[in-house]
């Protein structure tokens, strides 16, 4: 009976592994479309992104009429990180393929080691350099398909221009992450995914107001095109929903392994859908960052106990980890847990 309820349990991480995968290549291929369609609006994507999050979570959250756990400056920076991250990386669908774009998101783990390394103080082995050097040699990989052979590329292409843009989009991905692992750690869930969601959609409203004004009034809003912003928004929306439960049912290992499915998805897309020819090196790369993550995710333990994000980003998310361990905990959890929230309030 036990065995049995361990196969099924393990059947629902996948199945909640690639859904989460399938939901990262839909909103890929919807802002690749979109922008292949001749609509530059990266802000209103993110835009109708973070509306469905607040229609969902924000009303749970005043269900419960409790005072916000943390500090809401705290959720404002962490939503202006997410924003920018979310705007440079949809960005780069006018100028890169989706390919590049999807495997480029595992910049991220590079950047979060280096924060959590001097803002959470987390220490990493050996081994998870290791990993994150060859995903490094990988993405490497990636530019240089991109920049070989440039008369082969589509002529409204500036595939180096859009990987940069991925590649500065992981940075805003690398602090919201990181702050969110804090946040989410110490404090609720379902809170931070709710406030992420009402400040993004603030923050979305002033920028567009800003910079995408003329932008957005030069969209033709077909049933086809606002299919595809809908399609982003809802894809967005179940990658936020789905991936702190399958860091918790499974961890991080599983997690990367089933978002590489995600890039398997941005080949069969290009090659079928767009019918493109792919460079031979973006397939060694793949490898290569496969390698680099297996290495990385097999290794994720620190000295610290301190967990690192990790895998790909419009993820968007790095692992979240359980928010409270207080059932391993014995009779002394009470004052234990009285004493970490005064170390650790922020407030």
């Amino acid at each position: 009976m036990e065995i049995k309820r361990d196969v099924w349990s393990l059947l629902l991480v996948l199945l909640l592994g690639q859904l989460v995968a399938f939901a990262m290549a839909a909103s890929s291929f919807t802002s690749s479309l979109i922008a292949n369609l001749g609509v530059d609006a990266p802000l209103t994507q993110s835009f109708f992104a973070y509306l469905l999050l607040t229609l969902v979570y924000v009303p749970i959250v005043l269900r419960r009429r409790q005072k916000l756990q943390i500090a809401w400056y705290w959720y404002l920076a962490l939503a202006f990180f997410d924003v920018q991250g979310n705007y440079l990386v949809v960005k780069a669908y006018q100028y890169s393929y989706i390919t590049s774009v999807t495997l480029l998101d595992c910049w991220t783990v590079v950047w979060v080691i280096i924060l959590t390394w001097y803002a959470l103080g987390t220490r990493y082995s050996l081994w998870q350099f290791v990993g994150a050097g060859t995903c490094v040699a990988g993405l490497a990989l990636v530019l240089l398909s991109d920049a070989e052979s440039p008369e082969e590329q589509d002529p409204g292409k500036m595939p180096l221009l859009g990987d940069v843009l991925v590649i500065a989009g992981t940075v805003g991905f690398a602090f919201s992450n990181v702050g969110e692992e804090y946040c989410v750690k110490k404090k609720d869930r379902v809170e931070v995914v709710a406030m992420l969601g009402l400040f993004g959609l603030l923050i979305s409203i002033v920028q567009i107001l800003i910079f995408e004004r003329k932008g957005l009034e030069a969209v033709t809003w077909s049933p086809t095109m606002i299919s595809l912003f809908a399609g982003f928004a809802v894809a967005i929306f179940i990658f936020y929903t789905i991936t702190p439960f399958v860091l918790k049912m499974s961890g991080a290992t599983l997690f990367n392994l089933s978002l590489l499915t995600s890039d398997m998805w941005a080949v069969a897309i290009r090659v079928l859908f767009y019918q493109q020819q792919i460079n031979w090196l973006y397939y060694l790369a793949f490898t290569v960052v496969a390698i680099g993550l297996i290495i990385y995710s097999l290794n994720d333990s620190s000295s610290d106990d301190e967990t690192a994000g990790s895998t790909e980003a419009p993820a968007q998310y790095q692992q979240l980890p359980i928010e409270d361990n207080s059932t391993r905990i014995g009779s002394n959890s009470g004052s234990q847990e009285r004493t970490h929230k005064e170390e650790v309030h922020i407030c």
